[in-house]
């Protein structure tokens, strides 16, 4: 068989099981939908969101952070005003798989746990849940200890298999934020995924769990920016996280 008609013959038999399975057909469009025109949702959504932001003391373009906290279904939006973050806007997280714990292996529908990094190159304007950037999962830490999983996101629509579904409404806003401040200039912003906010009490209920001294390790990181208000480095040390402050 030819080169060619081997070629053929994949991508026909790809294409079918692509167009029988929805979530694969998403995946599939994720990767090969051309590029989308922003200039709508920038068109409707801008005017009001830099108006808000300016009533805040902020404005689009300034440096990012995200906190989500699953748990109390919330995602948290921080901008850089000066030496440290304040927090813009705490958005609905409209839906996520799995409970509380990290995610482990690929196909698990666990939404993941620990500290991440977005650059431009995650965010997807294309994506067919309306909007999304990619968490990079699996990080250091996770690939230190043998978690797999693809294709991990915060997008809209909604649903989720794994990933942090958000209105449409709120995607559009964080989506907007991010671009903004890594267009700006900024290298990358960091995303830290936690079960609950993590404070002493609720993680002392927690004693019995499986995932308590997991948790223990990300509240080192959660408490370094309670305290400083400005995201810790991550480092990975003996499959383990650490934290540099400041």
């Amino acid at each position: 068989m030819s080169k060619l008609k081997r070629w053929l013959t994949y991508s026909a038999t790809a294409a079918v099981i692509v167009a029988s399975i929805p979530f694969l057909q998403k995946a599939y469009w994720y990767v090969t939908s051309s590029p989308a025109d922003l200039s709508e949702v920038r068109q409707r959504v801008e005017p009001t969101l830099k108006t808000d932001l300016a009533a805040a003391g902020m404005e689009l373009g300034q440096a990012a952070f995200i906190r989500i906290f699953k748990e109390e279904r919330e995602l948290e939006v921080w901008l850089r005003t000066g030496p440290s973050f304040e927090l813009f806007r705490s958005y609905n997280i409209c839906n996520f798989s799995g409970g509380l714990g990290p995610k482990l292996k690929e196909g698990d529908r666990q939404s993941p746990e620990g500290f991440y990094m977005i650059d431009l190159a995650a965010m997807n304007p294309n994506s067919s849940y309306h909007l999304s950037f990619n968490l990079g999962f699996p990080n250091a830490y996770d690939q230190a200890n043998q978690r797999t999983g693809s294709f991990l996101m915060v997008h809209g629509d909604c649903v989720s298999i794994g990933c942090y579904a958000m209105t449409d409404a709120g995607i559009e806003e964080i989506y907007l934020i991010i671009e903004a401040a890594l267009s700006r200039g900024q290298e990358s912003v960091a995303v830290h995924a936690f079960p609950f906010r993590m404070t002493n009490e609720r993680l002392t209920a927690e004693q019995a769990n499986e995932w308590y001294e997991y948790w223990q390790n990300l509240k080192a990181g959660y408490d370094i920016f309670e305290s400083l208000r400005v995201p810790p480095r991550i480092l990975v040390s003996d499959n383990a996280y650490a934290f540099e402050s400041g």
